[in-house]
Protein backbone atom coordinates (compact mmCIF):
# COMPACT_ATOMS: atom_id res chain seq x y z
CA UNK A 1 0.00 0.00 0.00
CA UNK A 2 1.10 3.64 -0.52
CA UNK A 3 0.87 4.85 3.12
CA UNK A 4 1.73 8.98 4.08
CA UNK A 5 1.48 9.98 7.31
CA UNK A 6 0.68 13.81 8.09
CA UNK A 7 2.02 14.19 11.66
CA UNK A 8 3.49 17.29 13.09
CA UNK A 9 6.42 15.28 14.88
CA UNK A 10 9.02 12.62 14.02
CA UNK A 11 12.30 11.70 15.56
CA UNK A 12 15.02 12.92 14.78
CA UNK A 13 13.67 15.80 13.11
CA UNK A 14 11.46 17.19 15.97
CA UNK A 15 10.06 16.00 19.25
CA UNK A 16 8.19 16.59 22.62
CA UNK A 17 6.21 13.54 23.52
CA UNK A 18 5.52 9.79 22.36
CA UNK A 19 3.84 10.90 19.47
CA UNK A 20 7.63 11.88 17.21
CA UNK A 21 8.49 8.09 18.74
CA UNK A 22 5.42 6.36 17.36
CA UNK A 23 5.16 7.92 13.64
CA UNK A 24 8.06 7.30 12.96
CA UNK A 25 8.90 3.67 14.14
CA UNK A 26 5.35 2.47 12.86
CA UNK A 27 6.40 4.34 9.47
CA UNK A 28 9.81 2.48 9.71
CA UNK A 29 7.44 -1.02 10.51
CA UNK A 30 5.07 -0.92 7.55
CA UNK A 31 8.05 0.36 5.39
CA UNK A 32 9.75 -3.51 6.57
CA UNK A 33 6.40 -5.11 5.46
CA UNK A 34 6.88 -3.94 2.59
CA UNK A 35 4.44 -1.13 2.18
CA UNK A 36 5.36 2.41 0.40
CA UNK A 37 5.43 4.83 2.92
CA UNK A 38 6.32 8.55 3.11
CA UNK A 39 5.82 11.25 6.00
CA UNK A 40 4.56 15.03 5.71
CA UNK A 41 5.61 17.26 8.30
CA UNK A 42 6.93 21.19 9.07
CA UNK A 43 10.13 22.25 8.86
CA UNK A 44 10.62 23.62 12.05
CA UNK A 45 13.52 26.46 12.52
CA UNK A 46 15.58 23.61 14.77
CA UNK A 47 15.58 21.43 11.61
CA UNK A 48 18.54 22.50 9.06
CA UNK A 49 17.52 22.93 5.67
CA UNK A 50 21.44 22.41 4.58
CA UNK A 51 20.92 18.91 5.26
CA UNK A 52 17.64 18.40 3.09
CA UNK A 53 17.20 18.51 -0.71
CA UNK A 54 15.00 21.51 -1.88
CA UNK A 55 12.49 20.34 -4.23
CA UNK A 56 12.30 22.55 -7.17
CA UNK A 57 9.52 25.76 -7.28
CA UNK A 58 7.34 27.12 -4.89
CA UNK A 59 4.20 25.66 -3.74
CA UNK A 60 1.21 27.60 -3.11
CA UNK A 61 -1.26 26.33 -0.39
CA UNK A 62 -5.43 27.79 0.08
CA UNK A 63 -5.50 29.69 3.20
CA UNK A 64 -8.64 31.90 4.12
CA UNK A 65 -9.73 33.10 0.97
CA UNK A 66 -6.32 33.62 0.04
CA UNK A 67 -2.98 31.75 -0.73
CA UNK A 68 0.08 31.04 1.06
CA UNK A 69 3.23 30.18 -0.61
CA UNK A 70 5.91 27.70 0.48
CA UNK A 71 8.37 25.49 -0.04
CA UNK A 72 9.12 22.02 0.20
CA UNK A 73 12.61 20.16 1.21
CA UNK A 74 12.88 16.35 1.52
CA UNK A 75 14.97 14.00 3.48
CA UNK A 76 15.60 10.24 4.06
CA UNK A 77 14.26 8.76 7.93
CA UNK A 78 17.00 7.39 9.20
CA UNK A 79 16.57 3.50 10.19
CA UNK A 80 14.09 2.87 7.33
CA UNK A 81 15.51 -0.40 5.49
CA UNK A 82 17.88 0.73 2.35
CA UNK A 83 15.47 -1.42 0.14
CA UNK A 84 12.61 0.18 0.74
CA UNK A 85 13.80 4.01 2.05
CA UNK A 86 10.74 6.14 3.56
CA UNK A 87 10.88 9.99 2.32
CA UNK A 88 10.38 12.56 4.52
CA UNK A 89 8.57 16.35 2.86
CA UNK A 90 9.20 19.04 4.99
CA UNK A 91 6.55 21.96 4.93
CA UNK A 92 9.06 25.25 5.05
CA UNK A 93 7.07 28.58 5.67
CA UNK A 94 9.46 31.08 7.36
CA UNK A 95 6.33 32.75 8.86
CA UNK A 96 4.83 29.84 10.56
CA UNK A 97 7.09 26.84 11.40
CA UNK A 98 10.28 29.10 11.18
CA UNK A 99 10.29 30.00 15.29
CA UNK A 100 12.07 27.73 18.78
CA UNK A 101 9.01 25.40 19.71
CA UNK A 102 6.64 23.05 18.23
CA UNK A 103 3.31 24.31 19.54
CA UNK A 104 4.44 27.11 21.54
CA UNK A 105 7.34 28.46 23.96
CA UNK A 106 7.85 29.35 27.70
CA UNK A 107 6.76 32.67 27.22
CA UNK A 108 3.76 31.35 24.88
CA UNK A 109 2.90 28.13 25.92
CA UNK A 110 0.16 27.68 23.00
CA UNK A 111 0.77 29.72 19.85
CA UNK A 112 -1.92 31.95 18.87
CA UNK A 113 -1.89 30.93 15.61
CA UNK A 114 -1.40 27.75 15.86
CA UNK A 115 -5.28 27.22 14.01
CA UNK A 116 -3.59 29.01 11.29
CA UNK A 117 -0.33 27.14 11.58
CA UNK A 118 -1.64 23.67 11.20
CA UNK A 119 -5.14 24.48 8.65
CA UNK A 120 -2.31 25.54 6.70
CA UNK A 121 0.11 22.36 7.43
CA UNK A 122 -3.39 20.22 6.11
CA UNK A 123 -3.93 21.95 3.63
CA UNK A 124 -0.23 21.57 2.31
CA UNK A 125 -0.18 17.46 2.46
CA UNK A 126 -2.46 17.50 -0.39
CA UNK A 127 -0.26 20.36 -2.24
CA UNK A 128 2.92 18.10 -1.52
CA UNK A 129 1.06 15.13 -3.32
CA UNK A 130 0.39 16.76 -6.10
CA UNK A 131 3.75 18.02 -6.29
CA UNK A 132 5.72 15.22 -6.07
CA UNK A 133 2.32 13.31 -8.04
CA UNK A 134 2.11 10.72 -5.91
CA UNK A 135 -1.03 9.55 -4.06
CA UNK A 136 -1.95 7.42 -0.78
CA UNK A 137 -4.15 5.01 -0.68
CA UNK A 138 -3.87 5.64 3.08
CA UNK A 139 -3.97 9.23 4.70
CA UNK A 140 -3.14 8.83 8.43
CA UNK A 141 -3.00 11.43 10.11
CA UNK A 142 -1.97 12.31 13.57
CA UNK A 143 -3.18 13.89 17.03
CA UNK A 144 -5.45 17.08 16.61
CA UNK A 145 -2.19 19.28 14.60
CA UNK A 146 -3.60 16.54 11.65
CA UNK A 147 -6.79 16.07 12.26
CA UNK A 148 -8.23 18.23 9.56
CA UNK A 149 -6.32 16.58 6.46
CA UNK A 150 -9.46 14.03 6.71
CA UNK A 151 -11.69 16.67 7.32
CA UNK A 152 -10.35 18.20 4.37
CA UNK A 153 -9.94 14.72 2.40
CA UNK A 154 -13.62 14.23 3.09
CA UNK A 155 -15.20 17.78 1.88
CA UNK A 156 -13.05 19.43 -0.28
CA UNK A 157 -10.42 16.55 -1.87
CA UNK A 158 -12.37 13.51 -2.71
CA UNK A 159 -11.92 13.81 -5.92
CA UNK A 160 -8.81 13.09 -9.15
CA UNK A 161 -6.14 11.36 -7.04
CA UNK A 162 -7.28 11.35 -3.87
CA UNK A 163 -10.81 9.50 -5.01
CA UNK A 164 -10.27 6.34 -3.15
CA UNK A 165 -8.10 7.46 -0.09
CA UNK A 166 -8.71 6.28 2.78
CA UNK A 167 -8.52 8.86 6.20
CA UNK A 168 -6.92 7.11 9.18
CA UNK A 169 -6.76 9.24 12.81
CA UNK A 170 -4.87 8.27 15.48
CA UNK A 171 -5.58 10.00 18.57
CA UNK A 172 -2.30 9.79 21.18
CA UNK A 173 -4.03 12.23 23.95
CA UNK A 174 -7.23 12.87 24.10
CA UNK A 175 -6.48 15.56 26.50
CA UNK A 176 -5.10 17.93 24.10
CA UNK A 177 -7.83 18.87 21.15
CA UNK A 178 -6.33 22.12 19.20
CA UNK A 179 -9.35 24.17 20.81
CA UNK A 180 -9.50 27.72 19.59
CA UNK A 181 -11.94 30.59 18.98
CA UNK A 182 -14.15 30.01 15.76
CA UNK A 183 -13.33 33.19 14.25
CA UNK A 184 -10.35 31.03 12.91
CA UNK A 185 -12.47 28.55 10.78
CA UNK A 186 -12.72 31.36 7.79
CA UNK A 187 -9.09 29.84 7.48
CA UNK A 188 -10.11 25.95 6.25
CA UNK A 189 -11.82 27.85 3.48
CA UNK A 190 -15.21 25.19 4.25
CA UNK A 191 -18.43 26.54 4.33
CA UNK A 192 -20.29 27.34 7.55
CA UNK A 193 -22.30 23.71 7.26
CA UNK A 194 -19.31 22.04 7.88
CA UNK A 195 -18.90 23.94 10.64
CA UNK A 196 -21.59 21.67 12.27
CA UNK A 197 -22.13 18.55 9.55
CA UNK A 198 -17.97 18.40 10.07
CA UNK A 199 -18.08 18.54 13.89
CA UNK A 200 -15.87 21.40 14.32
CA UNK A 201 -18.59 23.06 16.52
CA UNK A 202 -17.56 22.89 20.73
CA UNK A 203 -19.25 25.07 22.97
CA UNK A 204 -19.39 27.79 20.58
CA UNK A 205 -14.98 27.25 19.79
CA UNK A 206 -13.78 25.42 17.08
CA UNK A 207 -12.29 22.02 17.64
CA UNK A 208 -9.71 20.52 15.39
CA UNK A 209 -9.68 16.92 16.67
CA UNK A 210 -13.27 16.44 17.14
CA UNK A 211 -13.72 17.74 13.27
CA UNK A 212 -11.23 15.27 12.56
CA UNK A 213 -12.96 12.54 14.59
CA UNK A 214 -16.32 13.15 12.90
CA UNK A 215 -14.81 13.09 9.57
CA UNK A 216 -12.26 10.59 9.21
CA UNK A 217 -12.58 7.03 8.06
CA UNK A 218 -11.11 4.96 10.60
CA UNK A 219 -10.16 6.19 13.72
CA UNK A 220 -7.72 4.68 16.46
CA UNK A 221 -5.89 5.10 19.74
CA UNK A 222 -2.42 3.78 21.11
CA UNK A 223 -3.86 1.21 23.43
CA UNK A 224 -7.11 -1.00 23.81
CA UNK A 225 -8.15 0.01 27.46
CA UNK A 226 -7.39 3.79 26.26
CA UNK A 227 -10.08 3.23 23.88
CA UNK A 228 -12.24 1.43 26.02
CA UNK A 229 -11.70 4.55 28.57
CA UNK A 230 -12.23 7.07 26.61
CA UNK A 231 -15.84 6.41 25.68
CA UNK A 232 -16.91 6.65 29.08
CA UNK A 233 -17.30 10.21 30.43
CA UNK A 234 -14.40 10.12 33.33
CA UNK A 235 -11.82 10.01 30.53
CA UNK A 236 -13.45 10.94 27.91
CA UNK A 237 -12.53 15.00 27.94
CA UNK A 238 -15.65 15.32 26.42
CA UNK A 239 -15.72 14.17 22.92
CA UNK A 240 -17.09 10.36 24.41
CA UNK A 241 -20.47 10.65 23.19
CA UNK A 242 -18.85 11.14 19.33
CA UNK A 243 -16.31 8.57 20.15
CA UNK A 244 -19.31 6.06 20.86
CA UNK A 245 -21.18 7.34 18.55
CA UNK A 246 -17.84 6.18 15.79
CA UNK A 247 -17.37 2.95 18.18
CA UNK A 248 -17.91 0.59 15.04
CA UNK A 249 -15.04 2.59 12.94
CA UNK A 250 -13.08 2.47 16.51
CA UNK A 251 -10.31 0.79 18.24
CA UNK A 252 -6.83 0.85 20.25
CA UNK A 253 -3.63 -0.72 18.55
CA UNK A 254 -0.83 -0.45 21.69
CA UNK A 255 2.41 1.39 20.36
CA UNK A 256 5.61 -0.45 20.09
CA UNK A 257 8.89 0.02 21.38
CA UNK A 258 11.95 0.43 18.73
CA UNK A 259 14.41 -2.69 19.89
CA UNK A 260 16.90 -1.09 17.99
CA UNK A 261 17.36 1.37 20.28
CA UNK A 262 15.92 0.21 23.97
CA UNK A 263 17.73 -3.18 24.01
CA UNK A 264 19.93 -3.77 26.89
CA UNK A 265 21.70 -6.00 24.89
CA UNK A 266 23.32 -3.55 22.62
CA UNK A 267 22.46 -0.30 24.67
CA UNK A 268 26.15 2.28 24.03
CA UNK A 269 24.69 4.13 27.47
CA UNK A 270 25.06 1.18 29.71
CA UNK A 271 28.30 0.48 30.94
CA UNK A 272 27.90 -3.24 29.93
CA UNK A 273 25.53 -5.44 28.28
CA UNK A 274 22.47 -7.72 29.54
CA UNK A 275 20.05 -10.13 28.77
CA UNK A 276 17.51 -12.99 30.19
CA UNK A 277 20.63 -15.22 29.97
CA UNK A 278 23.12 -13.14 31.91
CA UNK A 279 22.01 -10.62 33.82
CA UNK A 280 25.39 -9.53 35.54
CA UNK A 281 25.28 -6.09 33.52
CA UNK A 282 22.27 -4.94 35.09
CA UNK A 283 24.30 -5.27 38.60
CA UNK A 284 26.88 -2.14 37.07
CA UNK A 285 24.25 -0.46 35.28
CA UNK A 286 22.97 0.03 38.91
CA UNK A 287 26.19 1.28 40.63
CA UNK A 288 26.58 3.66 37.83
CA UNK A 289 23.32 4.73 38.07
CA UNK A 290 24.07 5.28 42.06
CA UNK A 291 27.40 7.00 41.32
CA UNK A 292 25.79 9.06 39.13
CA UNK A 293 23.53 10.91 40.88
CA UNK A 294 25.52 10.88 44.11
CA UNK A 295 23.86 8.05 45.99
CA UNK A 296 25.87 5.73 47.68
CA UNK A 297 26.54 2.37 46.06
CA UNK A 298 24.69 -0.88 47.36
CA UNK A 299 23.49 -3.74 45.70
CA UNK A 300 20.97 -4.72 48.40
CA UNK A 301 18.94 -1.25 48.49
CA UNK A 302 16.10 -1.08 45.73
CA UNK A 303 16.15 1.52 43.45
CA UNK A 304 13.41 3.27 41.91
CA UNK A 305 13.48 5.52 39.24
CA UNK A 306 11.16 8.00 37.04
CA UNK A 307 11.53 9.79 33.85
CA UNK A 308 8.72 11.66 32.92
CA UNK A 309 7.06 14.79 32.44
CA UNK A 310 6.34 16.77 36.01
CA UNK A 311 2.86 17.31 34.75
CA UNK A 312 -0.80 16.77 36.13
CA UNK A 313 -1.66 13.69 34.00
CA UNK A 314 1.25 12.09 35.32
CA UNK A 315 0.26 12.03 38.84
CA UNK A 316 2.76 14.14 39.83
CA UNK A 317 0.28 15.94 42.36
CA UNK A 318 -0.40 13.15 44.41
CA UNK A 319 3.14 11.98 44.54
CA UNK A 320 5.48 15.77 44.80
CA UNK A 321 2.30 18.07 46.12
CA UNK A 322 3.53 20.04 48.73
CA UNK A 323 1.85 18.82 52.38
CA UNK A 324 0.14 16.16 50.40
CA UNK A 325 2.36 14.08 48.19
CA UNK A 326 3.79 10.66 49.29
CA UNK A 327 7.46 11.23 47.91
CA UNK A 328 8.40 12.71 50.96
CA UNK A 329 6.76 9.69 53.50
CA UNK A 330 7.92 7.05 50.86
CA UNK A 331 11.89 8.38 51.04
CA UNK A 332 11.39 8.58 54.89
CA UNK A 333 9.83 5.58 55.97
CA UNK A 334 11.45 3.16 53.29
CA UNK A 335 15.06 1.65 52.76
CA UNK A 336 15.38 3.02 49.31
CA UNK A 337 16.76 5.26 46.77
CA UNK A 338 14.81 7.61 44.30
CA UNK A 339 15.97 9.06 41.42
CA UNK A 340 13.92 11.31 39.15
CA UNK A 341 14.81 12.68 35.44
CA UNK A 342 12.03 14.70 34.02
CA UNK A 343 10.82 18.62 33.10
CA UNK A 344 7.32 20.31 33.69
CA UNK A 345 5.04 22.40 36.09
CA UNK A 346 7.04 24.95 37.45
CA UNK A 347 5.96 24.51 40.43
CA UNK A 348 7.09 20.89 40.49
CA UNK A 349 9.99 21.10 39.57
CA UNK A 350 10.82 23.64 42.33
CA UNK A 351 9.01 20.86 44.99
CA UNK A 352 11.31 18.25 43.49
CA UNK A 353 14.55 19.99 43.80
CA UNK A 354 13.27 21.12 47.54
CA UNK A 355 12.35 17.46 48.31
CA UNK A 356 15.55 16.09 46.31
CA UNK A 357 17.70 19.13 48.90
CA UNK A 358 16.10 17.74 52.21
CA UNK A 359 15.96 13.76 51.61
CA UNK A 360 19.26 12.02 51.22
CA UNK A 361 17.43 8.89 49.26
CA UNK A 362 16.01 10.69 47.04
CA UNK A 363 18.25 12.54 44.04
CA UNK A 364 16.54 14.69 40.70
CA UNK A 365 17.59 15.95 38.07
CA UNK A 366 15.37 18.50 36.02
CA UNK A 367 15.93 18.65 32.17
CA UNK A 368 15.77 15.60 29.48
CA UNK A 369 18.93 13.79 28.63
CA UNK A 370 19.01 10.56 26.40
CA UNK A 371 21.22 8.94 27.96
CA UNK A 372 20.84 9.46 31.59
CA UNK A 373 17.12 8.16 30.46
CA UNK A 374 18.57 5.04 29.57
CA UNK A 375 20.49 4.50 32.52
CA UNK A 376 17.99 5.04 34.60
CA UNK A 377 15.67 2.31 32.74
CA UNK A 378 18.99 -0.18 33.13
CA UNK A 379 20.08 0.90 36.58
CA UNK A 380 16.64 0.56 38.75
CA UNK A 381 15.00 -2.57 40.20
CA UNK A 382 11.57 -0.36 39.59
CA UNK A 383 10.08 2.04 37.39
CA UNK A 384 7.21 4.72 39.07
CA UNK A 385 4.69 5.73 36.31
CA UNK A 386 1.07 6.99 38.65
CA UNK A 387 -0.22 7.99 36.11
CA UNK A 388 -3.56 9.78 36.41
CA UNK A 389 -4.27 8.54 32.63
CA UNK A 390 -2.16 6.75 30.11
CA UNK A 391 -2.93 6.16 26.31
CA UNK A 392 -0.41 4.04 26.09
CA UNK A 393 2.90 4.72 27.83
CA UNK A 394 6.43 3.78 26.84
CA UNK A 395 8.37 3.99 29.84
CA UNK A 396 6.72 1.08 31.35
CA UNK A 397 7.66 -0.95 28.10
CA UNK A 398 10.77 0.18 27.68
CA UNK A 399 11.32 -1.07 31.65
CA UNK A 400 9.92 -4.26 31.43
CA UNK A 401 12.47 -4.92 28.51
CA UNK A 402 15.29 -3.43 30.67
CA UNK A 403 14.07 -5.93 33.81
CA UNK A 404 13.05 -2.96 35.60
CA UNK A 405 9.35 -3.84 37.21
CA UNK A 406 7.28 -0.93 36.78
CA UNK A 407 4.75 0.36 39.85
CA UNK A 408 1.86 2.03 37.69
CA UNK A 409 -1.82 2.79 38.18
CA UNK A 410 -4.40 0.79 36.59
CA UNK A 411 -5.14 3.00 33.28
CA UNK A 412 -4.80 2.57 29.70
CA UNK A 413 -1.67 1.25 28.04
CA UNK A 414 -0.50 0.49 31.54
CA UNK A 415 -3.38 -2.05 31.82
CA UNK A 416 -2.50 -3.61 28.86
CA UNK A 417 0.97 -4.58 29.51
CA UNK A 418 2.23 -4.44 32.84
CA UNK A 419 0.56 -7.81 34.53
CA UNK A 420 -0.16 -6.91 38.23
CA UNK A 421 2.02 -8.78 41.13
CA UNK A 422 0.73 -12.50 42.28
CA UNK A 423 2.30 -13.29 45.51
CA UNK A 424 0.92 -16.39 45.98
CA UNK A 425 2.06 -17.57 42.83
CA UNK A 426 4.89 -15.39 42.23
CA UNK A 427 3.62 -14.12 39.07
CA UNK A 428 3.25 -11.28 36.91
CA UNK A 429 5.66 -7.91 36.00
CA UNK A 430 4.68 -5.19 37.80
CA UNK A 431 2.96 -3.82 40.41
CA UNK A 432 -0.20 -1.66 40.20
CA UNK A 433 -2.93 0.38 41.98
CA UNK A 434 -6.28 1.57 41.08
CA UNK A 435 -7.02 4.86 42.60
CA UNK A 436 -4.74 7.82 42.40
CA UNK A 437 -3.95 8.76 46.06
CA UNK A 438 -0.93 9.76 47.72
CA UNK A 439 -1.68 6.70 50.05
CA UNK A 440 -2.82 4.22 47.30
CA UNK A 441 1.29 4.98 45.65
CA UNK A 442 2.89 4.53 49.27
CA UNK A 443 1.46 1.72 49.72
CA UNK A 444 2.22 0.11 46.05
CA UNK A 445 5.70 1.66 46.22
CA UNK A 446 5.69 -0.57 49.61
CA UNK A 447 4.51 -3.95 48.25
CA UNK A 448 6.88 -3.56 45.99
CA UNK A 449 9.80 -2.72 48.50
CA UNK A 450 8.58 -5.61 50.50
CA UNK A 451 8.55 -7.93 47.53
CA UNK A 452 11.96 -6.87 47.16
CA UNK A 453 13.54 -7.65 50.40
CA UNK A 454 11.32 -10.90 51.10
CA UNK A 455 10.62 -12.55 48.01
CA UNK A 456 13.97 -11.64 45.85
CA UNK A 457 13.41 -14.90 43.98
CA UNK A 458 10.22 -13.99 42.94
CA UNK A 459 11.37 -10.50 41.54
CA UNK A 460 14.05 -12.01 40.30
CA UNK A 461 11.90 -14.27 38.28
CA UNK A 462 9.68 -11.46 36.97
CA UNK A 463 12.42 -9.53 35.76
CA UNK A 464 12.90 -12.23 33.30
CA UNK A 465 8.94 -13.06 32.07
CA UNK A 466 9.02 -8.84 30.93
CA UNK A 467 12.42 -9.23 29.26
CA UNK A 468 11.06 -12.42 27.15
CA UNK A 469 7.67 -9.96 26.03
CA UNK A 470 7.15 -8.90 22.46
CA UNK A 471 6.48 -5.36 22.11
CA UNK A 472 7.95 -4.54 19.19
CA UNK A 473 6.65 -2.24 16.36
CA UNK A 474 6.15 -5.37 13.73
CA UNK A 475 3.42 -6.46 15.94
CA UNK A 476 1.86 -3.38 16.33
CA UNK A 477 2.35 -2.35 12.38
CA UNK A 478 0.85 -6.04 11.35
CA UNK A 479 -2.14 -4.47 13.03
CA UNK A 480 -2.33 -0.90 11.73
CA UNK A 481 -1.88 -3.00 8.19
CA UNK A 482 -5.29 -4.94 8.73
CA UNK A 483 -6.83 -1.20 9.54
CA UNK A 484 -5.71 0.07 6.73
CA UNK A 485 -7.47 -2.85 4.59
CA UNK A 486 -10.69 -3.11 6.29
CA UNK A 487 -10.91 0.30 5.69
CA UNK A 488 -10.18 0.42 2.09
CA UNK A 489 -12.48 -2.80 1.79
CA UNK A 490 -14.89 -0.58 2.44
CA UNK A 491 -13.78 2.56 0.80
CA UNK A 492 -14.31 0.56 -2.22
CA UNK A 493 -16.61 -2.14 -1.61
Amino acid sequence: MKILMAASEAVPFAKTGGLADAVSALSIALAKLGHEVRIVMPRYYGIDRGKLTLLEGPMGVNLGGGEAWCAVYTGMLPGAPEQNPVPVYFIDHEGFFGREGIYGSPWEPDFLDNPQRFTFFCRAVFQVCRKIAWYPQVLHAHDWPGALAPVFLKFAERSGGFAKTLSVLTIHNLGYQGIYSKDNFYLTNLGWNVFYEGGFEDWNMMNLLKAGIRSADKLNTVSPTYARETQTQAQGFRLDGILRERAADYGGILNGIDTAVWNPQADPFLPAPYGPADMAGKAKAKEALQREFGLPPDSQVPVIGMVTRLTEQKGVGELFGPAYGSAWSICRDMKLQLVLLGTGDAWCENEVRSLASRLSNFKARIGYSEQFSHLIEGGSDFFLMPSRYEPCGLNQLYSLAYGTLPIVRNTGGLSDTVENFNQELGAGTGFMFDDLTPQAIYNTVGWAVWAYYNRRKQIEAMRLTGMKQNFSWEKSAKKYQELYEAGLENLTG
